[in-house]
């Protein structure tokens, strides 16, 4: 898993209709997302802009797991 972020809302909100039901991944409170390597491939092939913060960390794996994040993408 690989965190994201978005430029803006409008965008993140074209993210996610693309993203839903084709990647699994959370989006949490912060803004961050969540989603596998090969949602980024996917994401860039439709020009939608975005951010690679790393490699999702064990904390925000578990936070997402606890529930402080949104249903799933």
């Amino acid at each position: 898993m690989v965190t994201i972020v978005f430029p803006d809302r409008e965008t993140e909100k074209k993210a996610l209709t693309f993203l839903l039901g084709r990647f699994s991944g959370k989006v949490l409170r912060t803004g961050e997302h969540l989603v596998p390597e090969s949602a980024l491939e996917a994401l860039a092939d439709r020009n939608i802009p975005f951010t690679v913060k790393g490699k999702t960390t064990y904390e925000q794996q578990m936070a997402a797991i606890r529930g402080s994040s949104t249903p799933p993408i």
